[in-house]
């Protein structure tokens, strides 16, 4: 059984902010972290110790996590971004075989040995069969978890959630929204992630106060819903106080999204933009105001 220390301290580090020295990132225990790159991104990612941390922690605490991408894909609400992420090394390795294929196959097709070109006909369609299978989605399914969900991208299409059998009946409906504001809400997360990291490169103070209103969102978010899910699993009776708690945090999951929705949108607005957009500066303003007024009620 794992130490509540070692899960509390896992999760420290995972919240705890990278440290550059020497052209290298290290984690708060000092352990260098090693960059995740693609032909068009660059980016430094702490792992959690599956270990230690639960599937749930995981999604939680390093969403960004090649760790939480086996797990979406496990729990088949993975997608292709998430199988590249398993697979980061594959688009090299795949390139330099292909670069090595094609200097062998310059002297046989010049040679015109047919059965020698029908060789380097199969050594090309190897690599593609094999990125369609890892790009199977249903391959990575784990087919006796409980938690099967089979869900959209984006929040105009319909989701079906996880179903439990803790808690009350009539609670049920609280427990499958919250379920489903949780994939909404990390698939906007990761887009508005991304737009930040465009409109303002690291290390910046703007780019540092954007992702730490985000960090901030993120946590009150996951505060809120674990709260409102566990009072839909220990709730002995269906009171009107117990629904309008409920109702209450259902709403503030919302207001969240709808906060990183308005500024994904306003930044996609600006991304070109020279100057610095007043609009998208009074959007982390509401956010940030958002947050401060969660914490004071509570």
């Amino acid at each position: 059984m794992v130490n509540d220390n070692s899960k509390m301290d896992e999760i420290n580090r995972l919240k705890s902010p990278l440290k550059y020295n020497d052209y290298k990132v290290y984690d708060s225990h000092g352990n260098e972290v090693k960059s995740v790159e693609t032909f068009s991104d660059l980016k430094y990612v702490m792992e959690p110790d599956s270990n230690i941390l639960s599937d749930d922690e995981i999604l939680e605490y390093a969403p960004h996590s090649k760790e939480a991408s086996k797990v979406r894909l496990k729990r088949g609400v993975g997608n292709n971004s998430d199988v590249m992420l398993v697979n980061d090394s594959l688009p090299w390795i795949i390139g330099l075989y292909y670069m090595i294929l094609i200097c062998i196959s310059i002297p046989v097709i010049y040679g015109g040995n047919r059965l020698s070109m029908f060789l380097i006909l199969i050594l090309v369609i190897l690599p593609l069969i094999y990125l369609y299978y890892i790009f199977n989605l249903k391959q990575y399914e784990d087919k006796s978890s409980k938690k099967l969900i089979n869900k959209s991208r984006f929040s105009n299409s319909t989701i079906s959630e996880i179903k439990t059998d803790e808690g009350l009946q009539s609670l049920k409906k609280y427990a499958e929204e919250v379920e489903e504001l949780k994939i909404i809400f990390e698939s906007k997360e990761i887009a508005v992630r991304k737009l930040i990291e465009k409109r303002f490169e690291p290390p910046q103070i703007t780019y540092d106060r954007f992702i730490s209103a985000i960090d901030k969102s993120h946590e009150l978010f996951y505060h809120e819903a674990n709260g409102a899910l566990n009072i839909t699993k220990l709730a002995v009776e269906d009171t009107p106080r117990v629904e309008n708690e409920l109702e209450n945090k259902i709403s503030i999951l919302k207001s969240i999204i709808d906060q990183i929705e308005d500024l994904t949108n306003e930044l996609v607005i600006n991304i070109n933009s020279d100057g610095k957009s007043e609009d998208v500066k009074t959007l982390v303003d509401d956010m940030e105001n958002l947050i401060d007024s969660v914490k004071e009620y509570k």
